[in-house]
């Protein structure tokens, strides 16, 4: 065993010793399997960031940007269009963050406690399957769901139950947009972020509840102090990196805002889009490119907290 790692250490200081080309000579199958890899970075995430000069330049053209410095970051401030998409960005995704981790963990403490397996992997596989489906087709069933009119079968449940004298139009009202947003994500996205937590409950020993009852505690402490205790720390793992993402909130706002909500539901990749596509005017790609910029500066200061919080709770970094 000892002439096996006197070995192996001295394989790796020969190894350290060889000249570059000579390792890249005797690596080079290695090497051509991280090529492709080295290529797709390079081209889909690498050059666009070349994009960048463009947000200090005025670009409503194809031909002829003329350079403007920091004036599109001035715009920016000074835009109440901005602000709000950037204060319901951080809003919508912090609460969304929130709900579908409180609900991911009430609902994982619920299968745990199923004890027919058959019924648990039934139950599991009907919360998980709404993840599979887009957000286009989850917004066209809402849409069908919560329309105020007689095919609305909210709606018609309340104004039969006499609880509404006629109905909402829930998505098209800025009192309930947000609550229905909220809701929605929570029955689409609650199932899958389920699978962390049935892990983490799933490498609880055994033992330690057996121990628990013969000393006489019953369920409601077992899960205060066994079950809890063994979350706390994929709990926050979760948040923590989820947090570093909720600049990128995107595709569940677009298909589910409209005209009538967009004070309540626009966001900064919504906000991007409609300055860009649909503003009426001659898009400015030197002002949306510096909002986007703007934003991934924001993304990347939360991963540089996120990362640092990582290593004062987990001891290591999210990468």
């Amino acid at each position: 065993m000892f002439k096996h790692k006197k070995k192996t250490a001295a394989s790796a200081a020969v190894t350290n010793k060889r000249p570059l080309s000579v390792s890249l000579h005797y690596y080079r199958g290695f090497y051509m399997m991280f090529l492709p890899v080295l290529i797709f970075a390079v081209v889909f995430h690498y050059l666009p960031m070349l994009g960048i000069r463009y947000s200090f330049f005025s670009y409503k053209g194809i031909k002829d940007p003329v350079f403007v410095g920091l004036a599109n970051f001035e715009k920016m401030m000074k835009m109440p269009g901005f602000w709000s998409a950037f204060s319901n960005t951080i809003f919508l995704s912090v609460i969304k963050l929130l709900l579908n981790t409180f609900m991911a963990v009430a609902l994982s403490l619920m299968l745990n406690e199923l004890k027919c397996l058959k019924f648990k992997k039934f139950a599991q596989t009907v919360v998980y399957l709404p993840h599979f489906m887009s957000w286009v087709v989850t917004a066209s069933v809402f849409t069908l769901i919560l329309s105020p009119t007689n095919a609305g079968l909210v709606n018609s449940i309340l104004i039969k139950l006499g609880i509404l004298e006629e109905g909402i139009y829930f998505l098209g009202d800025k009192n309930w947009w947000q609550p229905m947003f909220f809701s929605i994500n929570i029955w689409k996205d609650t199932g899958w972020a389920t699978i962390i937590f049935m892990a983490t409950l799933s490498g609880i020993n055994p033992e330690q509840y057996e121990a628990a009852s013969i000393d006489g505690a019953g369920r409601w402490n077992s899960l205060r102090y066994i079950t809890m205790p063994a979350l706390y720390n994929t709990i926050i793992t979760v948040l923590i990196l989820n947090l570093a993402k909720i600049m990128n909130l995107f595709e569940s706002v677009f298909v589910l805002q409209n005209d009538a909500v967009v004070q309540k539901a626009d966001v900064l990749q919504t906000y991007i889009y409609t300055q860009t596509f649909n503003s009426g005017a001659l898009p400015d790609y030197g002002y949306t490119t510096a909002v986007g910029l703007a934003s991934s500066l924001v993304g990347c200061l939360l991963v540089l907290i996120c990362n640092r919080a990582s290593y004062k709770v987990r001891g290591r970094g999210i990468v």
